[in-house]
């Protein structure tokens, strides 16, 4: 296995640094710039761009559309308290040869404080190149106790259900008078759209369902279509704008 880990970063001023491994546990890399640029090109094949999360109130890059479902899914996901894009170099030595580098695609910062790196991939584009780039990282990870993952592709049901939601994910979209009827609506589980009209005007209404549903302050199984019949309830927990 490779040694010497080593970290690059650029802080969250512009600042390029270099640290040793054993340092790196106490960077917030979350706050961080990324340290390459999204790659663009004639004939690309992959679909970079600019996600503006939630979470973290700025836009996070994505260098393909797994990336994307990925980085919607950790907006999504309330365990998530801060997320970046291409947040580190990490290098290693190879016995005489050459250092290696990979910059993982997220580093994520969880809400009980722990930390998640991860890289998105197509299981079956994966590498012999790769796994050598993934393994190492992920031991270097577990030298400063971070865990590490490699995702693959998401279900397209649930993709397509965070994906709706997400348009959905901004403050703009809490209405606390519609939210407290929605609130009362769906004490009981009940089919989504006719819970809307119980509510409200469904055009206004609508909006702040969905909204609340991206909050999980509204709950349904989204490993099924979402749609006017899907069963909601809500949640238990403390409701605010």
């Amino acid at each position: 296995m490779s040694a010497g880990f080593r970290i690059v970063y650029v802080d969250a001023v512009g600042t390029e640094r270099q640290l040793p491994l054993e340092a790196a546990a106490e960077v917030p890399f979350e706050l961080g710039r990324p340290v390459r640029s999204l790659p663009s090109y004639r004939g690309q094949r992959n679909y970079p761009g600019w996600y503006w999360s939630a979470t973290v109130g700025r836009h996070v890059g994505y260098e393909s559309w797994v990336e994307r479902d990925h980085l919607v899914a950790l907006d999504f996901d309330p365990a998530v308290a801060g997320v970046a894009s291409q947040p580190f170099w990490l290098l290693w030595d190879q016995g005489g040869r050459q250092p290696r580098r990979h910059a993982p695609d997220f580093f994520v910062r969880l809400a009980d404080g722990g930390v998640l790196v991860l890289d998105s991939r197509p299981l079956e584009r994966i590498a012999e190149r790769d796994r050598e780039a993934f393994a190492a990282t992920e031991a270097a990870c577990a030298e400063v106790g971070w865990r590490y993952a490699v995702w693959g592709e998401m279900d397209g049901v649930v993709v397509a259900n965070h994906r709706w939601l997400s348009g959905y994910r901004h403050p703009r979209c809490f209405d606390p008078s519609v939210a407290g009827r929605l609130r009362e609506v769906f004490a009981l589980p009940g089919s989504l759209m006719r819970g809307a009209e119980m509510a409200g005007d469904p055009i206004r209404v609508l909006p702040v369902l969905f909204h609340l549903m991206w909050r999980h302050l509204l709950v349904a199984d989204l490993s099924l279509v979402l749609g006017d019949r899907t069963v909601v309830r809500s949640a238990n927990g403390v409701w605010h704008g």
